[in-house]
């Protein structure tokens, strides 16, 4: 990389043999950039998707009172530092999602399509809204989007009442017969944002022959530092701080994974023992793709539909599905609500990471769009309406500090519509949508 005493590109990148790193937007960027082109004042936007499989125990779930959001719920209560960029959707429904499972739940939450019934390879589905979003916002970065979960769920053929097990393997289609796998190992999506040419284990080799990444890149930091002011210098030593630790945890977690005894379940090999630990992990690399530009859409499936998992951290060493099928049972009702308060949290923790993140004139969570939730509202019955939706974030001026409760269901896709239009995607509609839900505008 040559640098000149003129403003740095905003696609400014240290390079070393296999790697490539990308900087958050710098000060010393600004100058380079033409009126159009992302600025302070005219920031990157980014698009997000969190997913969590089997619903919520709706009474813990939804906000007391309905117009301004001045009380959580128990399963939001983590979210309380955020309430004014929070808005809690209500009476949200995805009819294409009928006639009710797992799969289509799973399918249908990004596409709002309806999920062709094959055990074959033949199935369709629809592009979905994610897609719809990297198509325009990843014309300029290296990943156009990023498809992650915290399980590997590689089984084919019949997964669920005759649906083939690509709609409970996949959130993300490019196209009706394109789905996109997801990464959940951390060593992988790492290696994916930084690394550069060859093949997997070409980058590999070339990143375990050193301790770090930021070996490779040593002399590349050096120069970028002489020409930078104090402010940025701070910023991106916060920033290499960053990915230093998340590859030290990295390592930290293969070496512990290679002297375990205890199975891995759905685990992927080398990854953190522990649920939250994996969770966090995964949020952090998000964290970085997006600081440093590398994508601009995220989907992460957190939890999985019909997940074995089980959460005896916070005292609920029942399987999650099987605590989802609750019979009105209070007991097991206030066990889903733990699991659902406990996926809240890990949300938090990335919001939080976002909100402390500089970017701009602002954060990058005042440049995101999120929404999070699930594809199914009670999972007793399977059904695909009032289902658990949020939205977060400040991106084109989205509003947030409410809880909007319909008295009819509104399409899901409605949400979508409106995001894509905060991010700067603008259609007149997207699948199923009926319009844009005018309270977040």
């Amino acid at each position: 990389m040559i640098i000149t005493k003129k403003a740095l590109p905003r696609r400014t990148f240290l390079r070393g043999v296999g790697t490539t790193l990308a900087l958050p937007l710098l000060d010393a960027m600004v100058p380079s950039m033409t009126a159009q082109a992302a600025t302070p004042a005219n920031p990157v936007r980014r698009l997000g998707f969190v997913y969590v499989g089997m619903g919520s125990s709706i009474k813990h779930w939804t906000p007391p009172v309905e117009g301004k959001l001045t009380a959580l719920s128990p399963s939001l209560s983590p979210l309380r530092p955020f309430v004014d960029q929070l808005t809690v959707l209500t009476n949200m429904e995805l009819k294409n999602a009928y006639p009710g499972t797992h799969a289509t739940a799973n399918a249908s939450f990004l596409s709002a399509a309806t999920a062709k019934w094959t055990e074959s390879t033949d199935y369709h589905l629809g592009i979905t809204a994610d897609q719809v979003a990297a198509k325009q916002l990843g014309q300029d970065t290296l990943l156009p989007s990023l498809e992650l979960a915290m399980d590997l769920l590689t089984v084919v053929g019949q997964c669920d009442n005759g649906y083939a097990c690509v709609y409970q393997n996949n959130l993300s289609w490019s196209s009706p017969t394109t789905p996109l796998p997801y990464e959940a190992n951390p060593r992988i999506v790492f290696e994916r944002l930084f690394g550069e040419g060859g093949s997997v284990a070409d980058r590999q080799a070339a990143l375990r022959r050193k301790a770090s990444l930021l070996d490779w890149v040593n002399e590349d930091i050096a120069r970028l530092r002489n020409k930078l002011g104090a402010a940025d210098r701070t910023k991106v030593s916060q920033y290499l701080d960053t990915v230093r630790e998340v590859e030290r945890r990295i390592q930290k977690a293969e070496t512990e994974a290679a002297n375990s005894t205890l199975p891995a379940l759905d685990r992927p090999a080398g990854v953190p023992a522990d649920y939250g630990d994996h969770a966090r992990l995964m949020f952090d690399l998000q964290v970085l793709a997006l600081q440093g530009d590398v994508t601009r859409v995220i989907t992460f499936q957190l939890a999985r539909e019909v997940s074995q998992r089980t959460y005896p951290e916070i005292g609920v060493p029942d399987a999650h599905h099987a605590t989802s099928h609750h019979g009105n049972n209070l007991e097991k009702l206030e066990k889903l609500a733990k699991i659902n308060a406990y996926h809240v949290s890990l949300f938090a923790y990335f919001l939080d990471k976002l909100k402390s993140t500089r970017d701009g004139d602002g954060s990058l969570l005042d440049h995101s769009a999120l929404l999070y939730g699930s594809g199914i509202g009670n999972p007793n019955v399977h059904d695909h309406v009032n289902m658990p939706i949020l939205v977060v974030g400040g991106a084109g001026n989205l509003k947030g500090g409410r809880h909007i409760k319909y008295a009819e269901p509104k399409p899901l896709a409605n949400v979508h519509l409106t995001l894509l239009d905060k991010v700067g995607v603008h259609l007149d509609a997207f699948a199923d949508s009926s319009g844009k839900v005018e309270e977040l505008l």
